[in-house]
């Protein structure tokens, strides 16, 4: 699926991070503003933004013209905008660009470290992934270089290991930049539950923190473990198995994410819709896209300009996990 598959090299960590709020909210668009609702769909920040982005701790990334600054849960802009882009804060600082270099900032909007860098990922256990020179290295929350830029691709720390690049192949450092699976893998996902997924000659399986092959390559395409679950492919379906390998719900997809607060989005009949650990259908496809349940409530798009980006001419809405519209799309 396209919003789950590897991390390289945008550093999207989707197994390893959650953001929150202190009272959650969530962004909604109204006649091309955007504004932030609560759980319940009752409208907190009136449109006024020209993009809002989830909340990360007590700020949201929010766009005015073609610049980025951050705004609080009333609305109000503590962090002016000014960044050409603007990421979420994780592990308090979030990664911001100004005239095509990335640093990053603390919640009172000053620099931490300076912009200096090609790209920058967010912080995840103490480590944040940043490229120079065409090469991805590793700093610390001061901004020291802790793991040397030498890689192609990486992935966010996880499980306190990352995801490597070096020529065309795939391994895992620690935090200290050493392999502790050398490089051997097409390609490699991120570890989650001490399993991570890669590919061999075209075939998917999992391995252990050690590079132990725990389920043999035999998969089309691959996703990260949950609760016990991973998405996996054969042939043209998707379905999940359990740690050993074995189905626990029969391929019958065109495309699955991962669980997620007990539910997964899973395409079928070209819609999109979210089903339970059993398989059963939670809320029936019925979306043309759809994101993860986070903190209670399912991002979804109608039209046929929705992307999963939530760029364009889309039309948004959240439901919750009976699919009952919280914030309706045609609003």
């Amino acid at each position: 699926m396209k919003s789950r598959k590897l991390l390289f090299p945008a550093l999207l960590a989707l197994l390893c991070a959650t953001s929150a709020a202190a009272d959650t909210l969530f962004p909604v668009q109204m006649d091309g503003r955007w504004g932030f609702a609560d759980k319940a769909g009752k409208l907190v920040v009136n449109p006024q933004f020209d993009r809002a982005e989830d909340f990360s701790g007590k700020l949201a990334a929010v766009r005015l013209g073609k610049k980025w600054g951050y705004a609080d849960g009333t609305g109000s802009l503590v962090i002016n905008p000014q960044f050409d882009s603007a990421g979420p804060f994780r592990e308090d600082l979030a990664a911001i660009c100004v005239d095509g270099r990335n640093g990053y900032i603390g919640a009172d909007g000053k620099y931490v470290v300076n912009p200096q860098f090609a790209e920058a990922g967010p912080f995840a256990e103490g480590r944040a992934a940043v490229k120079l020179d065409h090469h991805w290295g590793f700093i610390d929350p001061a901004g020291k270089l802790i793991i040397n830029p030498q890689f192609d691709e990486v992935s966010e720390f996880c499980g306190g290991l990352a995801a490597v690049k070096m020529g065309k192949l795939f391994g895992y450092v620690n935090a200290g930049g050493k392999f502790a699976v050398n490089a051997q893998f097409d390609r490699a996902g991120a570890f989650s539950e001490g399993l991570a997924a890669v590919r061999l000659a075209d075939r998917w399986g999992f391995i252990d923190q050690t590079g132990k092959m725990i389920i043999n390559p035999q998969f089309d395409d691959a996703g990260g473990f949950v609760k016990g679950l991973a998405p996996a492919k054969l042939g043209k379906s998707w379905g999940y198995v359990d740690t050993q390998g074995k189905f626990a719900i029969n391929p019958q997809f065109d495309d699955a994410g991962a669980f997620a607060e007990g539910l997964a989005r899973i395409k079928s009949g070209g819609r999109w819709g979210f089903v339970d650990v059993q398989g059963k259908f939670a809320i029936n496809p019925q979306f043309d896209e759809a994101l993860d349940f986070n903190h209670g409530l399912a991002r979804v798009g109608m039209g046929s300009a929705f992307t999963g980006a939530f760029t364009g001419g889309r039309k948004i809405g959240y439901v919750n996990p009976e699919g009952k519209y919280v914030w309706n799309p045609n609003k």
